[in-house]
C-alpha cells in the first residue's frame, strides 16, 4: 500500500467518523458510561447490560446535551433496550441488511463511552447464519468482529467503509468476543419493544434437564435423548394439558427434543396460540398429547 493509498484511507476513515458520531450518544444507566444509537428522532437502541437501573436515565447527545430517557423496553436474550427521550431531535444511521457480509471485511466501530466519539478499525472476523444466543435470543446473522473491547463499546455503532450501519456491539452476548447484532435483529426486537415493551416469547410453564434414553427405546425411533419434567407451573400450559413431574418429553409438534436449545424454535413468538403435539415418556409407555403454548410472563428488572 502507497503512502498516498493510506492517507486516502485514513482521511475517508476520518470523515466516517466525523459523519457517524452525530448517530452516537452517552447513555448513562450504570455506574460507567456506555454507548447508544439513534433509532429514531426521540428512540435510543443500546446495549439490555448498559442498563443496570430503570429510573433516573440520561442520555448524551451529539451536540454535547444530556437529557433524560425513560426505558420502553428490553430484551436480555439478544441484549438489546430501547430508551425514549423528548426533544432529542436525533438523526438514525442508514442501515443495511446482513446480505454480503463477508469475512475479512473492515468495520468501523464507533462509540461515546463520554463526551466525545471513540473510533476503532476491525475486521468482521466470522459470518454465519441465524444464531441462538446461550440466553435463548435468536439472531438473524452471526457477526463476529475484531474490534478492540472496552469500556462503552457495548451499544455502540458499527459501520461498513461505505458508511452504511452493519449493527451494533455487544460484549455481553459471548464472553471476551465482540459481537454485532445485525439490524435486521435490531429492527425486529425494537418493533416488539415498543408494542409489548419486550419481545413476547411462547411459555410451556415446565423445568427440564436433558436424560438418555434406554438403548431399546432409542432403537425404537424415539431418539437418543428427552427433556426430564423437573417441575411444571400451576394453571400453566404443561399443567392444563397433563405433563406430570417425571415425565420425559420427546418431541414437540414434531421435533424432537433432546436437549433444552431445541425447545427454543418452537416457543418463538408465532407459536403461541398453537397447539403442538407432546410426544412423552411416562412410567415407560409413550404416549402423545395435546399442548397450546401460551405467553411466557412479562418479567421486570434484568
Amino acid at each position: 500500500m502507497t503512502n498516498e493509498t493510506t492517507l486516502e484511507l485514513s482521511e475517508s476513515l476520518a470523515s466516517l467518523t466525523e459523519a457517524g458520531a452525530r448517530h452516537v450518544v452517552r447513555v448513562d444507566g450504570r455506574r460507567a458510561p456506555a454507548s447508544g444509537v439513534a433509532w429514531s428522532p426521540d428512540l435510543v437502541i443500546t446495549a439490555s447490560h448498559n442498563v443496570e437501573w430503570e429510573e433516573d436515565l440520561a442520555v448524551g447527545l451529539p451536540d454535547g446535551r444530556t437529557v433524560p430517557a425513560r426505558l420502553a423496553g428490553r430484551d436480555p436474550s439478544t441484549d438489546l433496550a430501547l430508551l425514549r427521550l423528548e426533544g432529542a431531535g436525533l438523526a438514525a444511521p442508514a442501515w443495511m441488511g446482513a446480505e454480503g457480509l463477508r469475512p475479512g471485511q473492515l468495520l468501523l466501530g464507533l462509540t461515546r463511552p463520554g463526551r466525545s466519539v471513540r473510533a476503532g478499525l476491525g475486521l468482521l472476523a466470522r459470518v454465519a447464519d441465524d444464531w441462538r444466543t446461550p440466553a435463548g435470543g435468536r439472531l438473524d446473522r452471526y457477526l463476529e468482529a475484531e474490534l478492540a473491547l472496552h469500556p462503552g463499546f457495548s451499544g455502540g455503532l458499527v459501520l461498513d467503509l461505505a458508511g452504511r450501519a452493519v449493527g451494533i456491539g455487544s460484549a455481553g452476548l459471548l464472553r471476551g468476543t465482540a459481537m454485532v447484532v445485525p439490524f435486521p435483529t435490531l429492527r425486529r426486537v425494537a418493533e416488539a419493544l415498543l408494542a409489548h415493551g419486550q419481545v413476547r416469547r411462547g411459555f410451556l410453564g415446565v423445568a427440564t434437564v436433558p436424560v438418555r434414553l434406554p438403548p431399546a427405546l432409542a432403537r425404537s425411533g424415539s431418539g437418543s435423548g428427552g427433556l426430564l419434567v423437573t417441575a411444571v407451573e400451576e394453571d400453566s400450559p404443561a399443567g392444563r394439558a397433563g405433563l406430570l413431574l417425571g415425565d420425559v418429553l420427546l418431541s414437540l409438534g414434531g421435533q424432537p427434543t433432546a436437549q433444552l436449545a431445541d425447545l427454543l424454535p418452537l416457543l418463538e413468538e408465532e407459536r403461541i396460540g398453537a397447539s403442538l403435539a407432546a410426544r412423552l415418556l411416562r412410567a415407560g409407555e409413550v404416549r402423545e398429547m395435546p399442548v397450546t403454548v401460551g405467553a411466557r410472563p412479562a418479567r421486570s428488572g434484568r
